[in-house]
């Protein structure tokens, strides 16, 4: 149940650090350039500073996300399922039988 939820926070994060990479500015402007204006949301300083502190804590709620997922995971490898499997059987094994083959 917890390994589920996990993964579905690794996969909102995920979408959440690639908006976040793809909005900041680099040298060929990237999508930066089709969201208009962004010095009144963001202040006068610009997405720069913003969106380099939000993309560090993202990136770093995904690493730890990662290292989590990846423990719990290892830790359900050790059981296996036929561990825990109890065979209850009614059938009764064949007797052998013994036939006489001295002539």
């Amino acid at each position: 149940m917890t390994t589920s939820l996990l993964l579905i926070v690794q996969i909102v994060l995920v979408v959440i650090i690639v908006i976040a990479v793809l909005l900041q500015k680099s040298s060929s402007i990237g999508l930066g350039a089709y969201s208009g204006s962004n010095d009144s949301v963001f202040g006068a300083k610009g997405p720069s500073s913003f969106l380099a502190k939000a993309t560090f804590t993202i990136g770093f709620l995904f690493v730890v996300n990662t290292i989590t997922l990846g423990y719990m995971y290892s830790q359900a490898a050790d059981a296996s399922v036929l561990d825990a499997m109890v065979e209850n059987t009614n059938v009764v094994a064949p007797a052998a039988v013994e036939t006489n083959t001295s002539k």
